[in-house]
């Protein structure tokens, strides 16, 4: 596929890394020098200097060429017009914008993007799917990463498997032996610094993290079989008070009416613009650096602390202290991937990766075939998907026992009409099923073969 990204910043970069790997053609477009040398150094694409919403730069990126257009800078206006240009003189198929601005969104406005008026095809709103991801962490203590599908009725979390764990050192395939209520199935695991799909036969150890696919209501049942019993965050600080941690103080006023939140603020004119547009969060204005800040904040008798500033280096000490001074849990957000594994070592309980929630919209979109939903995990070191089997779909018909399903994809749950399907050896895939499939990142083309129209996939 032949894409054009506009915006070579951490957005744009990780993007285009990622598509650049699976063999895409790939062009990058910024107006800063420095940005387009980078990107050109470090990865296989072409790199233009100039503006992304002009005509003459799109025209020389070959957008006459492009099947897709990208438009991730820092500018909604920029990305809005790029997709117009892209659209008007280019005739581009798909336009995706990243809008930041919620003005742009407000369900008023909803038909202000479409053919006939702006022609944006997908808005990507990373804030607000942070936000989202964030409020999902919170809403489920123990589980380091939580995404839905199948209309929010499968879950896929991640589980960290701690020395208590009721469930190490046991075979896969005797867990619904042992919790017959268990609708579950663990369909990767991240081990020291690997991830793999197991065998019926395979067991966790102490250390690991169990990526599980889950029925909506079993999700509590699953961490407590896992060991994780911890109480739902009532007590939150947040640091940060940009779109993201808005958000999140927002969403908790209206879904959690016992929970207190505290948001720490840097910028005295954003504390004072939030505190206008919160009810029962009370704004703090300082530096959360600061332990007396964190202390007036009441961090030592905090469940969790929520650190969401744009810099990373901040968000991780501000973490650590607020750990050593008696917060019960950290979550935070951080942008550079070579952090992440001195995470643990540091005390950080969780983190988010913002680039991931955006990559992962893009590969729904890249993603041959009936592709409704993808999340990325581990830096790309697999994908959770959900396709819809098609009539003329190789899964479609056999017993799950008689596929031969290549190492490295397992099938965590099916979805058919308004019923969840826990998948076992006599289990058959319908047309129009849905299939939430795990696969590691060397299978995902094989498992977008599976929901083409291919007929001769497993000959």
């Amino acid at each position: 596929m032949k894409v054009i990204i506009c915006g070579a910043g951490q957005v744009g970069y990780g993007i285009a890394e990622r598509l650049a790997s699976e063999g895409n053609d790939v062009t990058v477009i910024d107006n800063t020098p420095e940005l387009v040398s980078n990107i050109r150094d470090q990865l296989d694409v072409r790199g233009f200097i100039g503006h992304g919403s002009s005509p003459e730069v799109l025209e020389a990126a070959g957008a006459d060429e492009a099947e897709m257009i990208i438009a991730v800078t820092l500018y909604d206006e920029v990305n809005i017009v790029a997709c117009q240009v892209a659209h008007s003189l280019f005739d581009v198929p798909q336009k995706v914008a990243r809008i930041r601005n919620q003005q742009y969104l407000a369900p008023r406005f909803g038909d202000l993007f479409n053919r006939n008026n702006m022609p944006i095809d997908t808005i990507i709103s990373p804030e607000l799917e942070v936000g989202e991801m964030v409020l999902r962490r919170i809403s489920l203590p123990g589980a380091t990463d939580a995404v839905r599908f199948a209309d929010g009725e499968v879950a896929m979390i991640a589980i960290e498997c701690r020395e208590d764990c009721p469930v190490i050192d046991t075979p896969l395939g005797q867990l619904s032996e042992l919790f017959p209520d268990l609708s579950a199935v663990v369909v990767g695991i991240w081990r020291t610094g690997r991830l793999f799909v197991p065998h019926s036969t395979d067991a966790m150890i102490a250390g690991d993290l169990a990526y599980v696919v889950v029925k909506r209501d079993r999700i509590r049942r699953t961490l407590n079989i896992f060991g994780h019993e911890e109480p739902t965050a009532s007590r939150i600080v947040i640091v940060g008070g940009g779109n993201i941690g808005t958000y999140v103080a927002q969403a908790i006023e209206q879904r959690q009416s016992t929970a207190r939140v505290k948001i720490i603020e840097k910028s005295r004119e954003r504390a004072i613009a939030i505190a206008d547009q919160l009810d029962r969060t009370i704004v703090l204005h300082g530096s959360a650096l600061d332990q007396s800040v964190l202390l007036e904040a009441d961090v030592d008798n905090a469940d969790l602390m929520v650190a969401l500033t744009n810099d990373d280096q901040v968000n991780i000490l501000t973490s650590v202290m607020a750990k050593r001074l008696g917060c019960e849990a950290n979550l935070t957000l951080l942008n550079n991937t070579s952090y992440y594994e001195f995470t643990k070592t540091l005390g950080i309980d969780a983190h988010l990766n913002p680039r991931s929630v955006t990559i992962s919209r893009i590969l729904q979109l890249v993603r041959r075939g009936k592709i409704r939903g993808v999340h990325s995990v581990q830096n790309g070191a697999a994908e959770v998907i959900e396709a819809e089997a098609m009539t003329t779909s190789p899964l479609v018909g056999p017993r799950l026992r008689e596929l031969t399903l290549p190492e490295g994809v397992r099938i965590g749950a099916i979805y058919r009409e308004t019923e969840v399907i826990i998948p076992q050896g006599d289990t058959r895939i319908k047309a129009n099923d849905r299939v939430i499939v795990f696969a590691s990142r060397d299978q995902v083309k094989t498992v977008e073969q599976m929901f083409r129209v291919t007929l001769d996939f497993f000959s």
